[in-house]
């Protein structure tokens, strides 16, 4: 285990026009985002361009996952407000892609899928030529609940598998290896033909043939696009960094997952799910 971060990793602290009119449109609006609340380290220059990546259904998350910085605790009350106001937001900052993630919430009957449909849809009325990227939950393995999303059609469904299969119990206690590959191939299976896509971060322990198996099984369920970044312990409670994984290893990576059949990649240190996500269409 190391705590010294290596100057790949080192980045600036969040500032400049284009940050604070993000925070202000963002405030506008009572928007929340992932890339605060998980403290992206890409945040600032992501904010500095005016793109971010919007989380809804509140910032209380019903898991403890112990890589994520999003609070765990009691979950409010979903805003009905909340889909015209990320498609306001969306129009005001001029985005032609865009990201729409959440908290985990398994108290609703859903898991809030037909929110995330109602948020698809408000920015596609509002925003006809935005592209639209969802990152969902499991939805508990639920059917009809990811059928919601699947039908508004958004440019792509996203699911993260995060980490290696032997890591699920220290990382992700809450969650479940095989039931986060169904989501990818469930969604094709009822319909969906736009992109699926995945993330895994690395440092955690795990060995690159470890990594190479989950990039394999990640294609035999059909995963269309991937990234691979740096696991960074948001705080001393969470897990901490193994291993701070060198440049060229996310490159072998890289690599690798061409070999496989990804039909887009983006791996390196400080990539993370929706990080220049527009750049698999261009």
């Amino acid at each position: 285990m190391t705590n010294r971060k290596p100057d790949w990793l080192r980045v600036r602290i969040p500032a400049g026009s284009g940050y604070k009119e993000v925070r202000g449109i963002l405030e506008k609006y009572h928007l929340n985002t992932v890339c605060d609340e998980a403290i992206c380290p890409n945040r600032g220059k992501c904010f500095h361009a005016g793109t971010a990546t919007f989380m809804i259904l509140g910032k209380n998350c019903t898991r403890n996952c112990r890589f994520c910085n999003v609070t765990g605790a009691v979950p409010e009350t979903v805003d009905p407000q909340e889909p015209a106001n990320v498609a306001f937001a969306v129009k005001e900052l001029k985005l032609k892609y865009v990201v729409i993630t959440s908290v985990t919430r398994d108290d609703l009957p859903d898991g809030g899928a037909a929110h995330f449909a109602e948020v698809v849809n408000s920015i596609r009325r509002v925003n006809p030529n935005t592209r639209v990227e969802v990152l969902i939950p499991d939805f508990m393995g639920d059917i009809a609940a990811l059928k919601k999303v699947v039908d508004c059609n958004p440019d792509v469904i996203g699911h993260n598998i995060e980490t290696i299969p032997d890591l699920y119990t220290k990382v992700r206690p809450e969650a479940d290896y095989n039931q986060s590959l169904n989501v990818l191939s469930n969604a094709k299976k009822l319909g969906y033909e736009g992109k699926t896509k995945s993330g895994i971060m690395v440092g955690l322990g795990e060995t690159e043939a470890e990594v190479v198996l989950v990039l394999e099984d990640l294609r035999k369920y059909g995963c269309d696009f991937l990234t691979i970044g740096q696991y960074l312990a948001p705080s001393k409670l969470h897990v901490p960094v193994s291993e701070f994984i060198h440049p060229n290893q996310f490159e072998r990576y890289k690599d690798i997952a061409k070999h496989l059949g990804f039909e887009y990649i983006a791996s390196a240190p400080l990539v993370r799910s929706s990080y220049l996500a527009h750049e698999a269409f261009e």
